[in-house]
């Protein structure tokens, strides 16, 4: 076997080792680049992402466009989809950023409700809704009673 072909599987198994250390986490290329370059692995940033797209093609990781002006993140789901789930709605926290997984019976009766009573099929791969998480509602409280 070619030394580039043993070189890219490696990269490729090693940026899996990685995933699956943050499985259940939602990342960013940026956020995978950061880790490799800390632990002194010279990948390169497009060489991660364009693994992570091939990662997306094979159904290992789950990627999410969450609005324009943020990154795509990434998800390592391995050889099973969330966890069995058949759908996945997002919060995304308009303070710090934070993405937050979504799995309720309600959101899919939610779902439902929109088909049958509205007409309208929401995406549940693209549903995200915005506002505050925990963390910064607590801080917002915090800095009004100082």
């Amino acid at each position: 076997m070619p030394a580039s072909v043993q070189y890219k599987t490696r990269q490729k198994d090693e940026l899996i080792r990685y995933l699956s250390t943050v499985q259940g986490k939602h990342i960013t290329a940026g956020d995978v680049v950061k880790h490799f370059r800390e632990q002194g692995e010279q990948i390169g940033q497009s060489t991660i992402y364009r693994q992570l797209e091939r990662l997306v093609d094979e159904g290992i990781v789950s990627k999410y466009t969450i609005d324009a002006n943020s990154p795509a993140c990434f998800e390592y789901i391995g050889a099973e989809s969330h966890q069995g789930a058949e759908h996945c709605y997002h919060c995304k926290c308009e303070g710090c950023g934070k993405l937050i997984h979504l799995h309720c019976e309600e959101m899919e009766e939610f779902r439902e409700h929109l088909k049958k009573e509205h007409g309208f099929r929401m995406d549940p791969f693209r549903t995200v809704f915005y506002g505050l998480c925990e963390d910064c509602q607590r801080k917002g409280n915090e800095a009004q009673n100082k």
